[in-house]
């Protein structure tokens, strides 16, 4: 059979967030800053694995995250484009998103983690975490956390190859290399993507066959070490490169020229000591973006760093019971024309109690102290009791906030008088034998962004609410099959009652996973967006409101074991050839067939 295992791995993951009756027990790290049982996490935490991933031979990780409740994506175009991400109606920016515990969100933009250059290499699991997290996190965490987790090595000499071929000559291939033993490891990997696609901007109606391609060319490569210097003392590092180029169109300008060029690096150094009393860790972390956009005789290139250093202490104590405090020091920089910067400091605690193996509860509150804008305290409160006969419920209430951006302060359309945006959020759920219900209702305060009677960066008095429902359902309903069903309903409206754009207000997820041939999986899986609204500029600048939803795209993947050591694998994307944007005016893709062979070692 198809890796035996998987089946049973990816539903046990799930149902053990919502029922906590199984043995396997997932080890979360996001929700606390600290690994702690799935079961005894009182936030709403869903977990896309590495075997999810690679039996549907995602490219990039918004395609991964897109499958989850609560989630969408827009994208300008193909592979590499300006993407956003939503969740639960919050934008990028408001997403705080993490490489290995190392923040992705780029200073030197207005629109958060750039989600368009992350591709599937090396992960072990995605960590998401919804609702407010900055009593956890700190800034930017408004709607929650994304950590991206890259996997670790086994005792001994491992390795893979694999490569894939498709469409739009689309050729994507990567390898890895690792080496382990009882006193220190090395880990490389490597995974390129390279294709011509297809035209960026594409006005609606026009066949994409009439207008030029845009390419994209990526290559992620993610080196890791570690060390034990005894038996309390380990010390690990990571670094990871990002380098991209994308061709892109100007404005209104399909068969135009606007490329841009990126290199991002991040790097970690941690300290682990263990004793009888606590587990102490000291880290140092760091940031690199650089973009540039030969074309723009204006801003031709940014340049931004993160720097961060921290300790944090965490003391167990009764049998699952722990307290973790810390504190840590951040400085955000913009470099070329801005050329400025600020400082944080934190110190946060958390606590968590489990009462009776049966009620978990779960405290944190954060101190940020800033030399650009106000201060902030912020916290959450989350408890989790579990029944009988695989039934829970949970419940929780954070606040956060958002800084604005070094743009937002300094830059041609900013102002020194921005104050951090803040959010309310709560959210109750209950789970029962693989399905999870889930109400959620957050307010942000005093949005950051772009005000249209002073032309610049402020922030809009009032709030913002966005609500909804999601419904997740994932059981073995056949014997070796899987259904994997999610919906949600979301009411995203600014300070004046008028729903925000790109948000789409029904949004429904499937997949139908086989295993019972020996050897070959196939999967089926797919969406459906509800209503959807966008703007599309008219000929005098007015601006009128266009629909961009209600469309379904399905995707189907075959995977075949050719032995221990070889499989291949043919996917094809949108196999109905529906035509569909996401944003108004730029294209996506039509039906596209991919093949690929995979060796493990």
């Amino acid at each position: 059979m198809f890796k035996k295992t998987t089946l049973s791995l990816i539903a046990a993951t799930t149902l053990v967030a919502s029922a906590n009756s199984l043995t396997l027990e997932p080890l979360v790290v996001t929700a606390t800053k600290t690994e702690q049982f799935l079961k005894e996490t009182t936030a709403n935490v869903n977990i896309i694995t590495a075997q999810e991933m690679e039996e549907k031979h995602y490219t990039t990780v918004t395609e991964a995250l897109n499958s989850l409740s609560g989630i969408s994506f827009t994208s300008n175009g193909g592979l590499g484009t300006a993407t956003s991400l939503y969740v639960r109606g919050f934008d990028s920016k408001r997403v705080l998103v993490l490489i290995d515990g190392i923040r992705y969100n780029d200073p030197t933009g207005l629109s958060g983690a750039p989600f368009e250059n992350l591709i599937i290499t090396d992960i072990e699991r995605i960590e998401v975490v919804k609702g407010a997290q900055s009593g956890v996190w700190g800034a930017d965490a408004s709607a929650g956390v994304i950590n991206i987790i890259t996997k670790g090595v086994q005792l001994g000499l491992h390795g893979t190859l694999n490569g894939e071929v498709g469409r739009f000559n689309t050729n994507k291939y990567g390898a890895s290399a690792s080496y382990a033993t009882d006193k220190y490891y090395v880990k490389a990997s490597s995974t390129h993507v390279d294709t011509n696609g297809f035209s960026a901007q594409a006005p609606k109606g026009v066949d994409l066959k009439s207008l030029e391609n845009d390419g994209y060319k990526n290559t992620t490569t993610s080196l890791k070490a570690g060390y034990n210097l005894n038996e309390s003392n380990k010390v690990d590092l990571a670094h990871t490169i990002i380098a991209a180029k994308t061709q892109g169109d100007p404005y209104a300008n399909p068969n135009g020229i606007y490329n841009s060029t990126t290199k991002d690096t991040f790097s970690s150094l941690n300290f682990n000591h263990i004793d009888s009393f606590n587990e102490v860790n000291f880290y140092a972390k760091r940031s690199s973006f650089k973009r540039g956009y030969p074309q723009d005789s204006y801003s031709p290139a940014f340049d931004g760093v993160v720097t961060e250093y921290g300790v944090s202490s965490k003391i167990p104590y009764q049998k699952s019971d722990f307290l973790l405090i810390g504190a840590d020091t951040k400085s955000f920089e913009h470099r070329n024309s801005l050329n400025n910067k600020y400082t944080n400091n934190g110190l946060f605690a958390i606590n968590s109690n489990t009462f009776n193996d049966k009620t978990t509860l779960t405290e944190s509150v954060r101190m940020d102290k800033y030399d650009a804008f106000n201060n902030k305290t912020t916290g959450k409160i989350g408890i989790k009791h579990t029944f009988e006969k695989q039934l829970y419920v949970s419940s929780n209430y954070g606040t956060a906030y958002n800084v604005p951006t070094i743009y937002n302060l300094y830059g041609p359309y900013g102002s020194t008088n921005i104050t951090p945006e803040s959010t309310k959020s709560f959210d109750a759920s209950i789970g029962y034998k693989g399905v999870v219900l889930t109400y959620f209702y957050n307010t942000i305060n005093d949005m950051i962004d772009f005000d249209m009677n002073t032309y610049k960066y402020n922030n809009i008095k009032g709030a913002s609410t966005l609500k909804g429902f999601e419904a997740e359902y994932k059981k073995e309903i056949f014997q070796k099959t899987l259904l994997s069903l999610n919906y949600t309903q979301l009411s995203a409206k600014d300070k004046d009652g008028i729903d925000l754009l790109r948000r789409a207000k029904e949004n429904l997820k499937f997949g139908v996973d086989y295993y019972g041939i020996d050897k070959l999986h196939l999967g089926l899986f797919g969406e459906y967006v509800g209503t959807r609204a966008d703007i599309q500029y008219n000929a005098d600048w007015t601006t009128s409101k266009i629909e961009t939803g209600k469309y379904t795209v399905v995707n189907v993947v075959v995977n075949y074991e050719l032995s221990k050591t070889f499989s291949l694998y043919g996917k094809m994307d949108n196999i109905t050839d529906k035509y569909y944007q996401t944003v108004n005016g730029y294209a996506t893709s039509p039906r596209a067939f991919y093949a690929g062979l995979k060796a493990s070692f």
